[in-house]
């Protein structure tokens, strides 16, 4: 499923570690590893395209997880 999403990026300590996006509705989604590393800076507001991806499970399961096809940076703290 291909979705738009605007969210701040997050970085969380679970395991090894992992980058999550969490939304304006407050919808957590985990970053697919792989992406950009412009986009993984914590705090950072961006504009994401990507797919859910339902075939994969990860060891974090903080929710579902998205690969970033692009993202637009909106802001940066």
């Amino acid at each position: 499923m291909s979705i738009t999403v605007t969210g701040k990026i997050e970085r969380r300590e679970l395991g090894m570690g992992t980058w999550a996006l969490v939304t304006d509705e407050g919808v957590t989604y985990e970053i697919l590893k792989g992406v950009d590393k412009e986009l993984l800076k914590p705090g950072q507001k961006a504009q994401v395209k990507g797919q859910v991806r339902e075939d994969i499970m990860t060891i974090a399961m903080i929710g579902p997880v998205l690969e970033v096809k692009s993202f637009e940076v909106i802001s940066s703290d």
